[in-house]
């Protein structure tokens, strides 16, 4: 069977994977500790739950309007629009499986072949993967590296051409935890007013953040709301992934398309889900507190932990559940590490690449897991990395 070209530029997610090896090893008696999926650990809350089950006996089982019930997508501008500082109408919301499809919905009505769009790196990996399937270039997004992983706005600038059509912003990031501050925001909103771009800003993780960080939105900023396209869901805060409901906030000039594209693709999002999806935003704001709270207290834990280690080196993120720490004293770079400590002492993490070029001396580990496991993980780490070291 020939398939078409395009697939050989359809990139992939390597936590998947990466978790396929990790089970793998687990069937043939191996203890392995699970640190490269970002998934929360923590149960959908109660109340969210119960009115999934209160939907589904009402008979919410029927197809849902395309752009989300009418409901869920008023809560959701209401939600999105007080944490924003901002007026969103509900004809802006489009409720979607997941968000990754925003991010291919985006690009699918923006991106032209041979246009360019400039993706973080380290960043996400479907960014450039989604790019590369349509036919763009993905342009790295240059950082500082790895002391602090910020943002190099007098790089930035240079990394534009007159093909560069889409900016995806990440805040707070995946891997690194970075929260983009305000005046970094504005910076960037200068630019894409002045290029004339849109920006895909990818708050997935806005309201996971530590320290009093906040992480602010560029649609907030003065024009930019109509050249902004917000992706955001109920994955991360809510620990729904499996819920696989996102959505997404977008300009006037996309409500058409965006809605084409959901038709063409899904019909609609699940509508049981929907509701459940209502419950979450409406409903008790606590489990929320106090997952973020035990993340902050787990960040702590791996980041000392990793930096107590001879030879690694750990910034200490802002916001999400990543630590992403430097493991060029080890001797080994990222990928090295990663298949070395999978294999000779059983805790699954991520290498740098991938999440792009620039972070092959770094790993990504998920500390959305117990306190528990974590603290397991830092001894078989210490120990590999003694033994590393000794060879």
């Amino acid at each position: 069977m020939k398939l078409a070209r395009r697939t050989a530029d359809l990139g992939t997610e390597s936590a998947f994977e990466w978790a396929a090896r990790a089970r793998a090893l687990e069937a043939s008696g191996r203890t392995i500790l699970h640190l490269e999926l970002g998934e929360p650990d923590f149960a959908t809350p109660p109340h969210v739950r119960a009115a999934a089950f209160r939907a589904l006996e009402a008979g919410a089982t029927h197809y849902a309007p395309y752009p989300g019930i009418p409901e869920l997508r008023r809560a959701i501008a209401e939600d999105a629009g007080r944490r924003r500082g901002i007026e969103i109408d509900p004809a802006q919301v489009f409720v979607t499986v997941g968000g990754k499809a925003v991010i291919l919905y985006a690009m699918l009505a923006l991106v032209e072949p041979g246009d360019d769009v400039v993706v973080p790196d380290p960043g996400y990996p479907i960014y450039a993967s989604v790019a590369r399937f349509l036919g763009a270039r993905p342009v790295p997004w240059p950082t500082r590296g790895p002391a602090d992983w910020r943002l190099d706005l007098d790089a930035l600038e240079g990394q534009l051409s007159p093909r560069t059509r889409l900016l995806v912003l990440n805040s707070p990031s995946n891997p690194t935890g970075v929260v983009l501050t305000e005046a970094e925001l504005a910076a960037i909103a200068d630019l894409a007013r002045r290029r004339d771009l849109v920006v895909l800003a990818d708050e997935i993780y806005a309201r996971i953040t530590y320290d009093g960080v906040a992480a602010a939105s560029i649609a907030s900023l003065p024009e930019m709301a109509e050249r902004t396209i917000i992706l955001d869901g109920f994955s991360k805060t809510y620990a729904m992934t499996g819920w696989r409901l996102g959505y997404a906030i977008v300009p006037v000039a996309l409500q058409t398309v965006f809605g084409a594209l959901i038709i063409n693709s899904v019909s609609c999002a699940p509508t049981f889900v929907q509701w459940a999806a209502i419950e979450a935003l409406q409903g008790p704001q606590e489990p929320v507190a106090a997952m973020v709270a035990e993340f902050a207290a787990r960040r702590d834990l791996v980041v000392d932990g990793l930096n107590r280690i001879p030879g690694l080196r750990c910034p200490r993120p802002e916001g999400a559940f990543y630590a992403f720490p430097d493991v060029t004293g080890s001797g080994l770079d990222g990928a090295t590490f990663a298949e070395r400590l999978l294999e000779e002492a059983g805790v699954c993490l991520l290498p740098g690449t991938a999440f792009g070029e620039r972070a092959r001396s770094q790993v990504r580990l998920s500390y959305a897991a117990s306190r528990a496991e974590l603290e397991a993980a830092l001894e078989r780490i210490a120990w590999f990395v003694g033994r590393v070291r000794a060879e």
